[in-house]
């Protein structure tokens, strides 16, 4: 849906580009995970409950605020067009489509079909919306979600339609500065497949590289099963129809906040120094300091009673902790820690207190504990939902991570001046971090709340003492 600030100019379909004149032989997924080559058949990519579980949410939708480009209009899209359609030769599942097989036995499946039909690459104008307007300000304007497709579409919209792209990019000319928009089904990737998928294109578009010579090493595209449980999965339900909730979006505010190097520092030694006397050695790191101290902030800003029980949910990196998902593996790869108190307990005890809730959650998960979560999701699968992440206005969930490579993202004229997100999922609660716009550790939090609990929390000395004041408009030159 169009704004008034913001225009739709175009919508085209992108197809994979290859260099080469003929494709590799197509390939289907068979049920301990494995591919072979099958004649004139379309490659199916089975969802692990990792990916299924967040088909009942949002897509994904992260951009960037980039500098005036040397070419503008139809020039540009037209270039930005070619290095798409070549990253997605590499990312070639990206430009395939979700489909549901409802078995009749009162299961359905779903799965990724690499069809090859394309992403959308969607071309808008904004001449009336200046970067200055996006940067200079704590509080997010809400012009920033229409630079986005898809709003409001859960991942299971599309395996139901059978024809929705999993991925859209909305590239929005601005008055001084063009927003790169990228839209993505939440059940076919996470986070760190977005951001390394963003990152091979801006490479490619940047360097004009062919694919062999890209500093970004190529994805995994190889789903990772445990051995236990049966490929594809069966969900126990009729239609997926059944797993999709709708609710009506609580009125909520955004903000921007991001802390220096100095003062994430700063954050780290303090919760480290209250905890130093703990007879278990236990070393909290920036994001979980950072973290507290926002948890902090927001049981005072919601004016919870002290008794009132609350939890903040942090998502856990599986690459890296489960023996077989490497670091480019394309799927989704994350489970939720949890860590609860009492928002007296969180306002009273301190940083370091707090900062060791979030360090003992993290850490409980192990590839014995992440085994046990799959095998038992296969059997009784659970579903994320909308409603989950509010938890009426008593929790906080943060997703993404400061270690994703936002600021990399140069498309050959300057580096980007902002990151923000869109719609998708935003809930009185959602918290999203990323990486800081200068060297040395500072890293953002984008942060959604209630807008008078966001008030207090702008209000709030102790909180606003660690944050960076907005940008400047003038950062956005190139």
């Amino acid at each position: 849906m169009e704004s008034a600030a913001v225009r739709i100019v175009s919508r085209r379909m992108v197809q994979p580009l290859t260099t080469t004149t003929t494709p590799p032989p197509p390939t289907t997924a068979t049920g301990n995970g494995h591919c072979h080559p099958q004649k004139e058949e379309v490659e199916v990519i089975h969802l692990t409950p990792w990916d299924l579980r967040l088909i009942s949410i949002d897509y994904i939708q992260k951009g960037i605020l980039l500098p005036n480009p040397p070419v503008t209009g139809a020039d540009l899209i037209d270039a930005m067009e070619s290095s798409f359609a070549r990253a997605l030769a590499r990312f070639y599942p990206f430009a395939g489509r979700l489909a549901a097989d409802e078995r009749g036995d009162g299961t359905v499946t779903v799965s990724l079909r690499c069809t090859g039909e394309g992403a959308e690459l969607v071309h808008a104008v904004a001449p009336e919306v200046a970067a200055a307007d996006i940067v200079s300000s704590l509080y997010t304007p809400p012009v920033v979600w229409d630079f986005y497709s898809f709003n409001e579409v859960l991942g299971a919209d599309a395996a139901i339609s059978g024809d929705l792209p999993v991925v859209s990019v909305q590239i929005t000319e601005l008055a001084d500065g063009v927003f790169v928009g990228m839209t993505l089904n939440h059940s076919v990737a996470d986070g760190t497949a977005f951001w390394h998928f963003f990152n091979t294109w801006s490479e490619i578009h940047r360097r004009g590289v062919d694919d062999g010579e890209l500093s970004t090493p190529p994805p995994v595209l190889r789903r990772w099963f445990v051995e236990t449980i049966p490929v594809p999965v069966p969900m126990p339900f009729p239609k997926l129809h059944d797993i999709v909730k709708r609710f009506d979006r609580t009125p909520v505010q955004e903000c921007f906040f991001t802390f220096s190097g100095e003062s994430v520092k700063k954050l780290k030694t303090q919760a480290n120094s209250e905890i130093a006397g703990d007879e278990v050695s236990v070393t909290i790191s920036s994001l979980q300091a950072v973290l507290a101290h926002f948890w902090r902030a927001v049981c005072r800003a919601r004016r919870l009673p002290p008794e009132q029980e609350t939890f903040y949910s942090v998502v856990v990196g599986c690459r890296g902790r489960l023996n077989g998902i490497p670091p480019g593996y394309l799927g989704n790869a994350m489970v939720i820690a949890k860590a609860e108190a009492t928002a007296g307990e969180v306002e009273e005890r301190g940083l370091g207190w707090t900062a060791r809730l979030l360090n003992r959650a993290v850490a409980s998960f192990d590839e014995t504990t992440m085994r046990a979560w799959l095998e038992k999701w296969a059997m009784a699968p659970d579903f994320t939902y909308m409603d989950n992440l509010s938890s009426a206005g008593t929790a906080i969930v943060t997703g993404s991570s400061p270690r994703f490579d936002v600021f990399g993202n140069d498309f050959g004229w300057g580096k980007p001046v902002a990151i923000r997100s869109g719609a998708g999922n935003k809930a009185d609660g959602k918290a999203t971090v990323f990486e800081g716009p200068e060297r040395g550790g500072s890293m953002s939090l984008e942060v959604c709340i209630a807008p008078d609990a966001l008030a207090r929390v702008v209000a709030d000395e102790e909180f606003m003492d660690a944050v960076s004041s907005p940008s400047p408009a003038g950062g956005v030159k190139g």
